[in-house]
């Protein structure tokens, strides 16, 4: 019953953190990030990331990041400077449910 126990609680912890992001919000604040990263997420050009498909983790950590300077890009952090955290986990879902 131990063993079982701490095999659960380790699978728990590596699943990371629950993300609630709304994907219908999301797709909507989606447009001012369409210009660069494409309207389905994949861009047409190749030095912006494809945003479609990417874990909701990581497009929310990156997004973030940018916002608090941690990752430096003019461009990102003007667009990013108005998200509220809601903004963000909504972009981040809509982006990990695009294929």
């Amino acid at each position: 019953m131990k063993k079982l126990t701490l095999a659960v609680a380790a699978t728990v912890m590596m699943a990371g953190p629950a993300l609630a992001g709304d994907v219908e919000a999301g797709k909507a604040k989606s447009m001012m990030c369409s210009a660069c990263h494409g309207t389905a997420g994949i861009s047409a050009v190749p030095t912006y990331p494809n945003l479609a498909g990417q874990k909701e983790a990581y497009t929310a950590k990156q997004l973030k990041d940018f916002k608090s300077g941690k990752r430096n890009d003019p461009t990102m952090k003007g667009m990013v400077a108005a998200l509220s955290d809601a903004d963000i986990a909504n972009l981040a879902a809509y982006y990990a449910s695009l294929k």
